[in-house]
């Protein structure tokens, strides 16, 4: 993946670590413990020079809290997981205000960051939406020359638009699968 030694996905959901395992990447479910003694058993360090967040505000803890709300918990573990000199990259969705948050801070869109680690790291952060034009040409490129098989990476499967509401309830229990609205049935199984 783009030149990358090991890619390490973590997550909670046992299907989408097993997703990520059949096209080579190395796995650490967060449910079973703290991800950095997880990884510094794949890697034999506890740290990598860099992260993602794709997970956002909507996130849980890890370990024996891993069935509770902990929004800020990505990326504080980033942060402690990632080398000095790294960088964290946060497509992860962070909203300004959550009626539902867990107490009163995260209500208002307000985390319990650790900065302090990241800037005594000289951690560099990305955030925002992922700027997919930059990437869309050498990625499409990579697709069309069979170097990167997109579709089985995400276990994409095409539905037609009648299905879209079950599609999203799928996705939203933790399907390991990226459904593709097909209205028209041009995407052939």
């Amino acid at each position: 993946l783009l030149g990358a030694a090991v890619v390490i996905v973590g997550d909670m959901n046992e299907k989408r670590l097993a997703q990520a395992r059949s096209f080579g990447c190395e796995t650490v479910n967060v449910t079973k413990g703290d991800p950095k003694d997880q990884v510094e058993q794949l890697l034999g360090i506890p740290e990598v020079d860099c992260g993602v967040d794709a997970v956002g505000f909507e996130a849980r803890g890890h370990g024996r809290d891993a069935s509770h709300e902990a929004p800020a918990t990505v990326l504080n573990s980033l942060m402690d997981l990632t080398a000095a000199g790294g960088s964290l990259g946060i497509p992860g969705l962070y909203v300004t205000g959550d009626p539902g948050g867990i107490d009163e801070s995260a209500q208002r869109g307000s985390l319990s960051l650790s900065l302090g680690t990241g800037w005594a790291k000289s951690l560099s952060f990305t955030t925002g939406q992922c700027p997919v034009m930059k990437y869309n040409r050498q990625l499409m490129t990579a697709i069309l020359h069979n170097r990167v098989q997109i579709a089985k990476a995400v276990n994409a499967k095409a539905i037609p638009l009648e299905e879209a509401a079950r599609g999203y309830a799928e996705f939203d229990a933790g399907a390991a699968t990226k459904f593709v609205l097909n209205p028209n049935g041009y995407v052939k199984a």
